[in-house]
């Protein structure tokens, strides 16, 4: 979030920047979605590292998908397929 991508940057005496949040100083519970350096990079003091909290255009952000399950039940009547090019197969039995 971003209350505490501020504090972890302070703690770390590194600058923090959002090029797609103007009033990045304001904003609270928006998500981080990547950062620049990468996490766990090495940078001298006073760094400046960017974070975003937007996708950019075709990363995605498809955001939580919720499990299907359990599936269809299994059992019933099924039938036997004939071979492929057999459209006929099924009416002589």
């Amino acid at each position: 979030m971003a209350v505490d991508a501020r504090e972890t940057a302070r703690a770390r005496g590194l600058s923090l920047a959002a090029p797609d949040r103007p009033d990045f100083h304001r904003t609270v519970v928006d998500y981080v979605v990547r950062q620049y350096p990468r996490p766990g990079a090495e940078v001298p003091a006073e760094s400046m590292v960017y974070v975003w909290f937007d996708f950019a255009e075709g990363e995605g952000g498809g955001g939580v998908r919720e499990p299907r399950v359990p599936g269809p039940p299994t059992g019933g009547l099924q039938r036997e397929l004939g071979e492929p090019g057999d459209a006929f197969e099924m009416i002589g039995r």
